[in-house]
């Protein structure tokens, strides 16, 4: 097997080929030692040319809130107050620290997302 680091598209495209041809292999086989080496490779390669940045913190709150089949007035307990939760999740407010810690814990929200920052609307 030649291993090396995907450095074109042409070769991203060739390593998802051979990754399609060895995908189902068994785990501890030479096909399956393949199989993870290309993911390894074309991950490397997806995060350098095709990265995706982390939604700002509200979205990323609001995406949770949605996977967990929250609505505006069960954040009233993580947040603060019913005013307090609107003017958040309108970007009317900013989050502080406390919040945070609390979406953290609740919600499971990285705090490195949740402290980025933002801009409020207007």
């Amino acid at each position: 097997m030649n291993v090396k680091p995907i450095k074109t598209k042409k070769e991203y495209q060739a390593a998802l080929k051979a990754l399609e041809e060895v995908f189902d292999s068994p785990a501890n086989s030479k096909e399956g030692d393949k199989a993870e080496l290309l993911a390894i490779l074309i991950e490397d390669y997806e995060n350098k040319h095709y990265a995706i940045d982390p939604p700002d913190p509200i979205e990323a709150i609001k995406i949770r809130m949605e996977e967990l089949s929250l609505l505006q007035k069960d954040m009233v307990g993580i947040i603060g107050e019913k005013g307090k939760v609107s003017e958040i999740l309108n970007k009317k407010r900013k989050l502080n620290l406390a919040m945070v810690r609390k979406i953290h814990k609740r919600l499971n929200i990285s705090p490195e997302v949740l402290i980025k920052d933002y801009k409020l609307q207007p």
